[in-house]
This record gives structure tokens, C-alpha cells and sequence, in this order.
């Protein structure tokens, strides 16, 4: 209606009317206007008929449908602009070509017909353009919440070309050029009305009289037509910035509220445009960015699992190695005790073959000493076979130790992967998603740092199972020694018997003995050295143990903060 009244007084200041044409050229224009209307009407009933028939009942509202009557409301404002256009340019062809042959009118009442349309034609059919652009924005909203979710409508409504720039610099230029053309042409016009009807007397009174009348009549007339181009221009600059910022402004809320930490399920923001791209693109960065930060979830959750049941175990084994340490040590000062009576026996078997009167006394007291070093062998024996139980309990938890760290290894992996994909994603998203982006680095970071660390426990691994390793060896060659131990007690009980039986073969079974000491001797030596050999493996591998022990909690450590990092997001149900 702005635009009709601009148009009017546009009219009437450039050219007027001839006399008694004015109700003619009335209802060529309500007969003009009623046939747009008309035609607008069928227009919009064929361009919105599936969204009608929705509406109405006559077709369901699945998914397919749905979709389409998405796309009518999409394509809706662009055919409103353009069919604006075309009833300005039409009517005014229509009425130029019907008025002015009734009205015998001047073949310029035309051209102003005509340029009344080019001038107000754009600027009007912009503003419709904006109307249109809000109400299927809201008429969008609805069809969407039939159950459309923000992919399926990303998908039906693909994003076209981007015109904003060409939008902003045609509004610029029809803004900027109309108001100029309006003012100037009908500056123009008054001007050369006023010059010929002073051109007409030769009375200089008259002439300014003439140029007085003219000033009267034209300055609330032009100051009328300024104010309705300025109206018509800020009302439609108005409605550009409104439908520009409504989708920027849901945009900037959703990227505060994740950058706040809460993470929500992506909603639908309608926009045109550049605007509908950056849309689209940031609806499916929340979707990527909520099912990584539940992937993370559920990886933190069983990283911190895994790394106490680890550091549970590593106490276990710490508290294992050090009673095997306390068991060797009593071994080992057991086994220097049989050194020293393998000595002194060998010290006793030398004053035998003076005390020839006291065999039998000497033999029996042999016989006994020889018996409880039987006993003492076989003691021993037990013992080494517990260290070697030990060792191999101990090689097999150092082989669960490092399938965990595997399985750690492989969830820090998947994670600096995750991480590094959300980086990723965040990097495209430009502005919006910086603050995703850091955080994603972080949490690729720490990723790397928790691998870091599987590959230091894993080296300590690999060092404790070769100590483990030469543990066994040594635990082996110790059963072997106390084996010839063992056999050599038998073979000293052996000679004892024959020196009870055989009493007039002393100096005989005094050099048995003797021989049997002296092995003895050099098999406790032996034995004595294999299980210094075996303490120090022990404690070597309580010493790494306590390493592993500190690797495990600061692996624990790592979890706790991956974890925490994580939970800083919240990732929200699916509203209702």
C-alpha cells in the first residue's frame, strides 16, 4: 500500500492527470489490482498444493511429504519476489496501454506510468521477498516438528547457490537509486512547469508570482514523497536485518551453550542462503561433536577401570616379590649354615684317621650328621622348588600386565583418533567451533601422553621378563645342585653304614669320607653363590615392580584428568 501512495503522488507531481479522467484511471487500477490478486492467490494455491493438501487431511504427513512441502516453503518467497515484479511491470503496462487511449492522454503519461513501476517495482517486491522470507521460516518451524529430524531436513533442503552479496547489492542499489530517481525527476519536472509557465507572460510580476506558486506547491508535496521513499526503504532495511540476524542470533545461543559445556541435540534453524549453509554445517558438527563426546564418555570410564584393576594388581605383585625376597634371604642364610657344617665336617673327617680307637663313636656321630644333612637337602630342595613356582606366578602376571597395557594402548590410540577427528571437524567450522577445537587438542594430547606411558610400562615389562627369565634359569641350576646334594647326603649315609658294619676298614671309609666332604663342600659353595644370584634377581624385579607400581598411577592419574576433561561437556537427551 506504501508503494500505490508512492506511486500516486509520484503521478500526480510529475505529470497530472487531464481533467475528469481520474475516476477512469481509479478503476483501471482496482481492476489491475484485483487481477494480481487473483493471480497471486492461484499462484500460491499451486506453489504450496502439497503443504495445503497436508494441512487439509488429503495427504498424510510422512516423511516424503513432509520433505516436499519443505521445499514448496523453501522456493515459496523467491516466486513471491518475482511475481511482485512482474504485476508492477504488468499492471503498469496494462494501465498505461488501457488509460491513456480512453483518456486521450500525452504518449508521456506512459513512460511516467512505466517508470513508476521500474522505480517502485524492486524496492516493493524486496520487502514482499522479507515478509515471505519470515512467515515460511515459521511455516518451516512447523513442518519440522511433525518429526523431521535436523539431518532429513539438511537433506531435503540442500544448500544452493550463495547470493547473499548480490541480495545485499541489489537492495543497496534499489534503496539508494529510487529515493535519487524519485527526488530528481520530479525536481525536474516542477522545474520545467514552473520555466514554461514563465516563459508564457512577459510581466515580471507575474513571472514571480509564477515562481512563488511553484515553491508553495511543490515543498510539502516533495517533503510528502521523501518521507514515504524513506519509509519504504528503512521499513524494508528493517525487515532485511531482522530475517539476517533471527538465524544468527539461535546460532550464536547454541555455539555459547556449547562452549558453556552443554551439549544438546541439534535443532532446526531455518535461514536462506550463505546463512542455511552455516547452519546446516553447524547442525551436523553438534551431531558428530555429541556422538564423540559419548564415545569419549564411555572410553574415560573404561581407561579408569582398567587402570585400577591394574595398580590392584601391580600392589599384588609388589607385595609378592617382597615376601619372595624375605623367603630367599632365610634360604640363603640356610644354605651358608650347611656351608659352614659341610666345613667343619670336612675338619672332623681329617681327625678320623687319628682316632682310629673311636671309629664306631665317630661313625655314629657321622651317621647322624649325615642324616640331618639329608634332611636339610631335601628341606632346600622344597625351598627351591618354591622360588621356582614363584618365578614362573610371577612370569605369568607380568604376561597379564602386559596384555592390559596392550588394551590401554589401543583405547589411547582410538582416543587420539577420536581427538584428532574432532579437532578436525572443529577446524572447519571456523569461529564457531574454535572452542571445540582446543579442547579436542587437549584431549589428543593427553591421549598421546597416556601411549607415552603404556610404552614406558611396557618396556619395564619386557625388563622383568627377562629377569623373570634368568630367574627360572638360576632356580633350575639350584634344584640340580641340591640334587647332587641330596645325592651326595646319601652317599655319605652310605659310607657311614659300611663304617658301622666294616669297623676294621676306619682308614678305608675315613677317605670316603673325607672325598664326600670335600664334594659336599664344593656343592654348597655352589649353592650358596646360585642363591645370591637368585636374591639379587629377586630384588631386581621388586625394584621394577615399584616402577610399575608408579607407572600404573600415573597412568591412573592420566585417566582421572581425561575423564574430567570429558565430563566438562554434558550431553543432553533428546528433548520431547
Amino acid at each position: 500500500m506504501v508503494g500505490l501512495g508512492l506511486a500516486l503522488l509520484y503521478g500526480q507531481l510529475t505529470r497530472p492527470m487531464p481533467p475528469d479522467t481520474g475516476w477512469l484511471f481509479l478503476g483501471l487500477l482496482v481492476a489491475v489490482l484485483a487481477m494480481n490478486t487473483v493471480l497471486s492467490g492461484a499462484q500460491e494455491r499451486h506453489a504450496l498444493r502439497v503443504l495445503r493438501a497436508v494441512a487439509e487431511g488429503r495427504l498424510p504427513s510422512n516423511p516424503d511429504n513432509l520433505r516436499r512441502a519443505l521445499q514448496e516453503v523453501r522456493r515459496i518467497p523467491g516466486r513471491c519476489f518475482w511475481f511482485t515484479l512482474q504485476g508492477w511491470l504488468g499492471g503498469a503496462l496494462m494501465l498505461a496501454v488501457t488509460y491513456c487511449p480512453l483518456a486521450d492522454a500525452h504518449w508521456t503519461m506512459a513512460v511516467r506510468i512505466g517508470l513508476v513501476a521500474l522505480s517502485i517495482g524492486p524496492l516493493s517486491a524486496m520487502l514482499v521477498y522479507l515478509l515471505v522470507v519470515r512467515r515460511g521460516r515459521h511455516a518451516a518451524e512447523r513442518i519440522a516438528a511433525q518429526g523431521l529430524s535436523p539431518q532429513e531436513i539438511i537433506a531435503a533442503l540442500p544448500s544452493e547457490r550463495l547470493r547473499l552479496r548480490r541480495r545485499l547489492v541489489m537492495f543497496t542499489a534499489v534503496a539508494v537509486l529510487s529515493p535519487s530517481v524519485f527526488i530528481l525527476d520530479v525536481s525536474v519536472s516542477r522545474s520545467v512547469s514552473t520555466f514554461n509557465q514563465i516563459l508564457e507572460t512577459k510581466d515580471p510580476l507575474v513571472q514571480r508570482a509564477v515562481v512563488h506558486r511553484a515553491r508553495q506547491d511543490t515543498g510539502w508535496p516533495l517533503g510528502l514523497l521523501a518521507g514515504m521513499v524513506v519509509l519504504l526503504v528503512v521499513g524494508t532495511a528493517y525487515v532485511a536485518g531482522t530475517a539476517l540476524a533471527e538465524p544468527l542470533r539461535a546460532l550464536s545461543e547454541d555455539a555459547t551453550r556449547i562452549a558453556q559445556g552443554e551439549v544438546r541435540t541439534p535443532r532446526f534453524i531455518p535461514a536462506e542462503d550463505e546463512v542455511w549453509a552455516v547452519s546446516g554445517a553447524f547442525t551436523r558438527m553438534q551431531a558428530q561433536l555429541a556422538q564423540a563426546l559419548v564415545q569419549l564418555q564411555r572410553a574415560g570410564l573404561q581407561i579408569s577401570s582398567t587402570t585400577e584393576q591394574l595398580v590392584a594388581t601391580s600392589a599384588d605383585q609388589e607385595s609378592g616379590a617382597g615376601e619372595q625376597a624375605i623367603s630367599l634371604n632365610e634360604t640363603r642364610a640356610t644354605t651358608e649354615e650347611l656351608a659352614r657344617s659341610a666345613q667343619q665336617i670336612a675338619v672332623n673327617a681329617e681327625s678320623v684317621s687319628a682316632m682310629a680307637e673311636t671309629t664306631f663313636g665317630a661313625a655314629q656321630s657321622g651317621q647322624r650328621s649325615a642324616a640331618a644333612f639329608l634332611a636339610a637337602m631335601h628341606r632346600m630342595k622344597g625351598d627351591n622348588q618354591a622360588i621356582a613356582d614363584a618365578v614362573v606366578r610371577l612370569n605369568k602376571r607380568v604376561q597379564q600386565i602386559g596384555k592390559v597395557v596392550e588394551f590401554i594402548n589401543e583405547i589411547a590410540d582410538k582416543s587420539d583418533l577420536l581427538a584428532l577427528n574432532a579437532e578436525l571437524e572443529g577446524t572447519k567450522a571456523g569461529e564457531p567451533g574454535r572452542g571445540f577445537s582446543l579442547v579436542a587438542a587437549e584431549m589428543r594430547r593427553l591421549a598421546e601422553n597416556v601411549l607415552s606411558s603404556t610404552l614406558a610400562i611396557e618396556r619395564l615389562i619386557d625388563e622383568i621378563r627377562d629377569a623373570t627369565q634368568a630367574a627360572v634359569m638360576a632356580t633350575e641350576a639350584g634344584l640340580k645342585t641340591t640334587e647332587r646334594g641330596a645325592s651326595l647326603a646319601a652317599q655319605v649315609d652310605q659310607s657311614l653304614g659300611l663304617i658301622l658294619e666294616l669297623a676294621r676298614q676306619t682308614s678305608h671309609a675315613v677317605r670316603s669320607i673325607s672325598l664326600a666332604t670335600q664334594q659336599q663342600q664344593t656343592g654348597t659353595d655352589q649353592l650358596a653363590a646360585a642363591m645370591g644370584d637368585i636374591l639379587r634377581v629377586t630384588e631386581e624385579n621388586a625394584e621394577a615392580t615399584q616402577q610399575m607400581v608408579a607407572a600404573n598411577t600415573d597412568l591412573s592419574a592420566l585417566a582421572r584428568d581425561l575423564k574430567a576433561t570429558v565430563q566438562r561437556f554434558r550431553v543432553a537427551e533428546k528433548e520431547g
